[in-house]
């Protein structure tokens, strides 16, 4: 029984291991029970929410409108967003800030901030000189980051999608471009972590698109690989991405659809601004020719021209998309000179030649990516607001060398439904059906290092090895782990961009730095003092490319094995414990695994430098890896087999499990290797094999960021605290304006009541003359001092008005209530007089209201007529200016007294059960009421001659009497009263009462 109750131990504790995680979740999701994602556009934005009851719902913002233009105007003592700070570019553009996505992750010299200079010149760009950005200079006292103005974009999406959700949010998946780099993916999640947002993941918005597409047809996907192409041409930037649909077989949801991106091109420069720009030039320059004459200045000197020009360039191209020429007119532009032109679709046209011609390019980079050809896609599908330009599409259409483009799909708020669903899916609050994405890597990244090498005795060179670690368009997210063979000393190794070759020469000016980190490792020559009868099988660096796109080094382990004899002993109850929920969570080898997503985790060992013979080899077995079944990616994979042998005998990698590193701990000296498969338990004893024993050492690293610095933990401290005060300075001003908005009003109204019929009715004329004069006094004191006044101040005003006029609006309300209630109480008396008659009226015998219960309820029907009947009369002999007596308060008071004392009859009478009929002297039953039914009455029996009441017969009579006389006491739902009532008088056998009352009746 003992060993029973041991091996069942390990099972409880399983139980309760299993509950506690439960638990966890469940109280996880109380702050989670709604989420969101923001669709970042250059030019707009849109927000969608998920929450119990709303499905993928794209939030309104405070005009109503779907999109929110991505604009910030930043004054002294206030902000704007959205439309209110688009309507402020004309009259504040220095202070107003559009397209600063633009400056993410860009340094100084980056041909982007030449760019956004040229663009908007009226805005002032300061030089950071730590980390070598810019920053906005609005005024002496006002300067920010361009992460802290997306910053606070970021927390007015929250707020916008919190009042449309009507609870908290704080978890988001955002949306980036995806040619974005590592700096400016890192810039765009510390600009949401000043915001306060917990992002779930930052899915690139050719992802995001593909996802609603394929969500939204589910159906259609099918085993067979069907390639899309999607060509997003937005405001700022064009993308081209190739996506393949089919199902795969997954290993907990089987058979699940899968999209795939297959090949990506992009041009940064490339959209719908562009266009504008070069109409608001022509524009410009149209307006200088009109005044020519009149020695006016440059227009485009002019700030707020210039803004005035960029918006109605902007119309003008939207209604140029569907007409040959158009009016461009504005009122006022410069000096109060208005300007009118026509302008064609062939101006247009000519003016923006260069750019058509850039459009076919992304085509062919995805093509190029993608190793596809034209034939092999199905369809091409337009996505972005600059797709609407007709000769975009005719350019693309004779490019791509189709019959027709796709346009089933909502171009503008694909991408922000596609990011909503996979925020759902995210996020432990929701349960959706599986869709299993694999993102592609744009920019490959390897791994530099330099050792030292003998190529002849004693002669020792330096070799520098590269190790390509995520391979161009490989999926992620996915882990690797790279093996240092030759260190046994503190070395340091580097992380840069592999081959981007693919990009032209001023894409990789505005690309960047190509240098991410240099890694700088302490401690390795001191955990080789610590084992040094151990055999080192090298040193582990741990990378993770996540579900962002975002590279971070998770861990560098010095990992060192011996060979150690095998116990004979019983494995311990811990060991057990440890199989068993190992068992119970599905084998619990990996962290959990996502079900839009992949999680890869490959091993490479130090290998021979970029570019030889060995590389194809080493590439074409990475590819291979990446491209695992998403099934697989939850176990372990297989040894790698290397190409070639390593330089100088160096051991083929291994599996050395890298990525469980909590079974990797000194302490578990105990804990066998995982090569080969146990032995036979008879063969164990008599052979007694070695067994392996591992030891891991957690090595030091020091990271040094080379792209971009990443903003330091206490100006990000400093960055967030700015931006909370100024959240907490608008809200003041909301509070104040709405105060200042409530008095105002309430002087407006109590002024305009102070005349009508119904309050002139019950207010002397010096009552009225004394409110009209406080209402007048405070009207001008809020004019003349309101400005300054405070939030507090307000209120007390709007308080003092209220208390004044507490009782003039109080008479009028009073009067409007009278007749409703009167004429309800009055219904209610009546109802419950009769209620009371028709009581009084039941037979003795089947009474089921005591005489305390009826007598309580007439005595309350009386009270509540003297009342009504005094009070009213009482109020009659009030003036209409004197405080009312006859309250709508008390009427209520009084009706619901009344209610419930003739509901709780109600409601007896409704559950009580009749009483057995009496037996007479004679031994026959009493005569049935009048109004009794024919079953009821061929129910008497008259006992055999001879036998008397008390003797017991058979029991037939009872089965002849239903299931009525089977209960030996009715049901009673009456309080005190009645219990005593029915104490009082207890059934009588003999029925004569009964019958009596029954002649009477």
């Amino acid at each position: 029984m003992a060993a029973t109750v041991r091996r069942q131990r390990p099972r409880r504790l399983a139980c309760w291991a299993l509950m506690t995680v439960l638990l966890a979740d469940l109280l996880a999701l109380s702050d989670t029970l709604a989420v969101m994602s923001v669709d970042l556009g250059s030019e707009s934005m849109k927000v969608a929410i998920v929450k119990p009851g709303v499905p993928m719902e794209i939030v309104l913002n405070k005009e109503s409108r779907r999109k929110t233009p991505v604009t910030v105007t930043l004054k002294e003592n206030e902000r704007f967003f959205g439309d209110s700070a688009a309507s402020m570019a004309i009259k504040n553009p220095k202070a107003t800030l559009r397209y600063f996505q633009h400056l993410l992750g860009k340094q100084e010299n980056n041909p982007h901030v030449a760019l956004y200079k040229a663009r908007f010149p009226e805005h002032e760009l300061g030089f950071d000189p730590q980390r070598q950005t810019v920053y906005f200079q609005i005024s002496p006292q006002l300067q920010f980051s361009p992460e802290e103005v997306l910053s606070m974009l970021l927390n007015y999406s929250r707020s916008l999608a919190e009042d449309f959700a009507e609870q908290p949010i704080k978890d988001a998946v955002i949306t980036v471009p995806a040619f974005f780099n590592q700096a400016e993916r890192r810039a765009v999640l510390q600009a949401a972590r000043m915001a306060g947002l917990k992002v779930l993941q930052l899915i690139n918005d050719n992802t995001a698109t593909a996802l609603s597409y394929g969500v939204f047809r589910r159906k259609d996907i099918n085993s067979t690989a069907q390639n899309i192409m999607f060509y997003d041409m937005g405001s700022g930037s064009t993308v081209c991405t190739i996506v393949t649909y089919q199902t795969v077989k997954t290993k907990d949801a089987g058979m699940q659809p899968q999209l795939q991106i297959r090949g990506v091109g992009f041009d940064r420069t490339l959209g719908g601004l562009e266009m504008e720009l070069r109409l608001r030039e022509h524009l410009a320059g149209l307006f200088n020719e009109q005044r020519k004459g009149q020695r006016a200045k440059d227009v485009r000197e002019n700030p707020r021209a210039m803004a005035k020009l960029l918006r109605e360039a902007n119309r003008l191209k939207t209604v140029l998309s569907a007409n040959a020429d158009h009016v461009a007119q504005i009122e006022g532009l410069m000096d109060d000179v208005d300007f009118k032109a026509k302008v064609t679709r062939a101006e247009f046209e000519e003016l923006c030649a260069d750019l058509f011609e850039r459009v076919p390019g992304p085509v062919q980079q995805a093509l190029q990516s993608a190793e596809m050809k034209l034939d092999e896609i199905e369809q091409v599908i337009l996505v972005g607001g600059a797709t609407r330009v007709p000769k975009v599409q005719e350019v693309l259409l004779k490019a791509v060398g189709k019959e027709e483009l796709g346009k089933n799909i909502n171009a503008d708020e694909a991408a922000a439904m596609g990011a909503v669903y996979q925020a759902a899916a995210l996020s432990k609050a929701f349960k959706v059906k599986p869709f299993v994405v694999r993102d592609a890597v744009i920019y490959p990244i390897l791994v530099e290092f330099t050792r030292e090498v003998e190529e002849e005795t004693g002669v020792r060179s330096l070799k520098h090895n590269k190790r390509v670690l995520f391979s161009r368009m490989g999926p992620y997210p996915q882990r690797k782990v790279i093996t240092f063979n030759r260190y046994s000393h503190d070395f340091n190794f580097h992380i840069n961009y592999g081959d981007l070759g693919f990009l032209g020469p001023e894409d990789l000016r505005i690309f960047g730095s190509q240098n991410l980190t240099t890694v700088k490792l302490k401690g390795v020559g001191e955990s080789f003092k610590k084992y040094p009868d151990y055999e080192s099988k090298g040193i582990k660096a741990h990378f993770n490319l996540d579900e962002s796109g975002v590279l971070s080094l998770d861990r560098v382990e010095s990992v060192f094995e011996t060979l150690v004899e095998d116990s004979p002993e019983e494995e311990s109850t811990l060991t057990k414990l440890g199989n068993t929920i190992s068992s119970l969570f599905g084998g619990g080898s990996t962290p959990d695994t996502k079900e839009n997503g992949t999680d890869t985790v490959q091993e490479e060992e130090e290998g021979p430098v970029e570019g030889s013979k060995d590389e194809p080899g080493e590439q074409a077995e990475l590819k291979e890896e990446a491209e695992a079944p998403a099934e697989d990616t939850s176990s372990p994979p297989p040894p790698e087999a290397k190409g070639a042998a390593a330089p100088e005998g160096e051991k083929a990698t291994e599996k050395d499990g890298g990525d469980k590193p909590e079974a990797q701990k000194p302490s578990e000296k105990g804990e066998a290797g995982s090569e080969g498969a146990p032995p036979a338990p008879e063969e164990e004893k008599k052979q007694k094999p070695a067994r392996k024993q591992r030891m891991v050492e957690e090595i030091g690293v020091e990271l040094v960021i080379l792209d971009l610095p990443d903003l330091p933990e206490d100006q990000l401290a400093r960055s967030a605290q700015k931006l909370q005060d100024l959240t907490l300075r608008d809200l003041q001003k909301q509070e104040r304006e709405k105060a200042a908005n409530s008095l105002e009003a309430f002087i407006f109204e109590t002024q305009d009541k102070l005349y009508q019929p119904e309050y002139q009715e019950v207010s002397t004329e010096e009552q009225r003359e004394d409110i009209s004069g406080k209402l007048s006094a405070t009207s001008t004191w809020l004019e003349d001092e309101g400005f300054g006044a405070t939030t507090a101040m307000l209120k007390e005003k709007l308080a003092e008005l209220r208390k004044l006029c507490h009782g003039l609006f109080f008479r009028v309300e009073e009067r409007k209530k009278w007749p409703e209630r009167l004429s309800a109480l009055d219904n209610l008396l009546n109802h419950s007089s009769m209620f009371l008659k028709g009581a009084r009226l039941i037979p003795e015998m089947d009474q089921i209201f005591t005489e305390v219960e009826m007598t309580t309820l007439e005595k309350i029907i009386n009270e509540t007529w003297a009342w009504k009947n005094a009070t009213v009369a009482e109020q009659a002999k009030l003036s209409a200016t004197e405080k009312p007596v006859l309250l709508s308060k008390d009427i209520e008071a009084k009706m619901a007294a009344l209610d419930r004392e003739v509901q709780y009859l109600l409601n007896k009478a409704k559950f009580a059960k009749p009483r057995p009929r009496p037996r007479d002297k004679n031994g026959t039953r009493a005569e049935a009421p009048l109004n009794a039914s024919a079953s009821d009455q061929s129910e008497k029996v008259i006992p055999p001659p001879g036998q008397t009441e008390d003797t017991k017969p058979i029991p037939e009579p009872e089965k002849e009497t239903g299931p009525e006389a089977a209960d030996s006491e009715p049901l009673e739902l009456g309080g005190p009263a009645a219990e005593s009532e029915q104490k009082e008088h207890p059934e009588q056998p003999t029925g004569q009462k009964g019958t009596l009352k029954n002649d009477e009746l």
